[in-house]
């Protein structure tokens, strides 16, 4: 089983460090802060660049340490609050990644989530340092990700309402 998770985790965990290192760099073909700023800014993430240095931050770091097994419960909260907001920027477009949908953020979503349930396994640094978490921290896990994430999203919303034009109302007598 720790092998499985090992390939899991290096797999993920690195391409998920790799689409945050978009964002930071614009390694990948990524846009860098300014243009994943912009993009940010304009679904209602403000201000733009720095939620795309958040966001790119959570990235690396929690792809890493999920990556090298490192506080997984932890890296793994961060996956989920960060992927399931990524998975509703996208949700308008459907599920599939082919349509631009939230296929992929799911994806990472839900292995962050199970990671947090199973643990790292043996190979890890959490192993290598004697650490050792229940089932508790992988609820603990999911709520914190899916309380943040519901902040992000919530706060998104308020921004969005908040530069909506506004519609006048017309009335008509007869």
């Amino acid at each position: 089983m720790s092998t499985g998770l090992l390939i899991l985790r290096i797999v993920v965990g690195l391409l998920l460090a790799a689409h945050g290192s978009q964002k930071l760099f614009g390694w990948f073909g990524g846009y860098g802060i300014a243009g994943t700023g912009g993009w940010l800014e304009s679904i209602g993430f403000k201000p733009g660049k720095a939620m795309a240095v958040v966001t790119g931050l959570a990235e690396v770091a929690g792809g890493l340490a999920l990556a090298v097994g490192l506080f997984t419960p932890l890296a793994a909260a961060v996956v989920i609050g960060t992927m399931t907001v990524a998975a509703w920027t996208h949700s308008a477009s459907g599920l599939w990644a082919t349509n631009g949908g939230y296929e992929l953020p799911l994806l990472y979503a839900v292995v962050g989530a199970a990671l947090a349930f199973t643990g790292a396994g043996d190979y890890s640094i959490d192993n290598a340092l004697g650490l050792s978490f229940g089932s508790a921290y992988g609820v603990g896990a999911a709520v914190l990700g899916l309380t943040a994430a519901a902040v992000n999203i919530l706060r998104a919303r308020a921004a969005q309402r908040a530069t909506a034009p506004a519609t006048e109302s017309v009335t008509v007598t007869v």
